[in-house]
């Protein structure tokens, strides 16, 4: 199995399912006698139609253009050989660095009448030029990046200088229930204007294994493909419930498993952008985990619905609100809480300072406390920095919690909490759980202190660590991608 994110993009491809009858005549309210099985699949492609019709002026394509600057030794040519320079006495001058272009197209949507687009951050990453067509054949040329956000995989565009344009109107993606019908709209294979139809299959989806990912996708069995990325879920109302973003495929094509970003992450994530240009990520500074059924019962709670706090961080906002080890987070403000990715999303994507209301369990009983979230970036557990992400790995500082949990030593070391797949940590074996010790032969005890000595790797492309598991010790050399 593997995840991928549709990128591409031209007609209109309209699917009606034979389900769709069984919905009309749940529907209905007119005598049995007049109807019959064509006729509700009549209707059922009216509404799907009538929903297309509505959306598909908002709906655009997004043509993307990158500059590949490519230096001259990466030209190989037989004159740069020491035999040429020897036997007539000169080497022609190699290849002056070149330029390629590369392009691509996908979708996205316009959402107000001056001309603000959402689309995915996948669709827009590391582009030079942005041009926007529109379905009436009207194309905007240098459409500006607002600011788009990694996490969350969410990009929000200006076309410029526009008016009276047609947009979508933005629905409530917390209502959304698995069976309701959804539409899709986008361009994949360079098709245009294609509209497919399927039912929400699930919601909550989480496919990243890094804990500083945000998703909760809508999982959806409307055909969505290369090219879709960016583009519309929409519901029979014709309002967005999500931004089509990745699918789940043994092929590199639709195999039924699509994922959509909800809209109302993608609006949090909008209005900040808006605002910031960039997204400001909350933090409450506990480490968490889903009740089991044991953990439940031991508890004394009915249901496993509720994250566990294992920890909590010394200063933090959870501490310094009230949280303690071994509360069970069940309710935060008016949302119930049933898993730990729940409470990463919300708090993820709370503005830093806001009050918010925790409800947990203590010995049995309720308890109400107001937290205030601070800011991520402001956190003691550190940011592993760009460097280190590149590499694959995720550390934390070894406070006294850490060092009791895992049997280390406080302040000697980062632990490592997490490793890329497919990442140099990865294919060198190293695991969550190691301690590193030292990076570029320069000990390291602290998040800050592990960034500081990897801005050597930014010029050297390589990383020399010292990590250490139980009682073994070695050295593990890892190269840049």
């Amino acid at each position: 199995m593997s995840v991928h994110k549709p990128f591409l993009s031209r007609h209109v491809i309209l699917c009606t399912l034979a389900m769709a009858a069984v919905l009309s005549a749940v529907t209905w309210a007119e005598p049995a006698a007049d109807m019959n099985g064509v006729e509700a699949l009549r209707q059922a492609g009216r509404a799907f139609s009538g929903v297309a019709r509505k959306a598909t002026p908002a709906v655009v394509a997004v043509q993307v253009e990158t500059v590949i600057r490519v230096s001259s030794d990466q030209y190989w040519s037989p004159f740069d050989d020491e035999f040429f320079d020897r036997f007539f006495g000169f080497r022609p001058r190699s290849p002056q660095p070149q330029e390629r272009r590369r392009t691509g197209q996908a979708s996205g949507f316009i959402i107000s009448q001056d001309g603000y687009v959402l689309t995915n951050h996948h669709v827009i990453d590391q582009a030079d030029k942005i041009r926007i067509m529109m379905n009436d054949g009207r194309v905007f040329e240098n459409v500006e990046l607002i600011g788009s956000d990694e996490k969350s995989d969410v990009a929000l565009l200006k076309i410029p200088d526009a008016s009276d344009l047609p947009c979508l109107e933005l629905g409530n993606s917390d209502d959304l229930e698995v069976g309701e019908w959804v539409i899709a709209i986008g361009n994949p294979f360079g098709l245009t204007e294609t509209v497919t139809v399927g039912i929400v299959s699930a919601k909550g989806r989480r496919i990243s294994q890094r804990s500083d990912d945000y998703q909760d996708f809508i999982q959806t069995d409307a055909a969505i493909n290369p090219g879709n990325s960016g583009g519309p879920l929409l519901n029979l109302d014709a309002k967005v419930v999500g931004i089509n973003s990745a699918i789940i495929t043994g092929t590199g094509g639709y195999m039924g498993v699509g994922l959509a970003v909800p809209i109302n992450m993608a609006v949090r994530v909008k209005e900040q952008l808006l605002t910031t240009g960039k997204v400001q990520r909350g933090y409450l500074g506990i480490t968490m985990q889903d009740l089991t059924p044991e953990l439940a019962e031991y508890f004394g709670l009915k249901s496993t619905n509720g994250v566990l706090v294992v920890s909590v961080e010394e200063d933090s906002p959870a501490e310094k609100g009230g949280l303690r080890k071994d509360d069970i987070i069940i309710r935060i403000d008016d949302r119930l809480i049933t898993n730990r990715n729940e409470i990463r999303n919300i708090i993820g994507f709370t503005v830093p300072d806001t009050k918010i209301k925790i409800v947990v369990i203590r010995n049995g009983k309720e308890r109400t406390l107001e937290v205030t979230v601070g800011s991520r970036e402001e956190s003691t557990l550190a940011e592993t920095s760009e460097i280190g992400q590149k590499l694959g790995l995720k550390v934390q500082n070894i406070d006294a919690e850490v060092a009791r949990r895992f049997n280390l030593t406080e302040g000697k070391g980062v632990l490592i909490v997490e490793v890329t797949p497919g990442s140099p940590a990865d294919l060198a074996g190293i695991q969550p759980n190691m301690v590193i010790h030292s990076v570029n032969r320069q000990e390291v005890n602290s998040v800050a202190e592990f960034n500081e000595a990897l801005k050597e790797t930014e010029k050297t492309k390589r990383a020399l660590l010292l990590i250490r598991t139980g009682r073994f010790s070695q050295y593990v050399l890892l190269r840049l991608p």
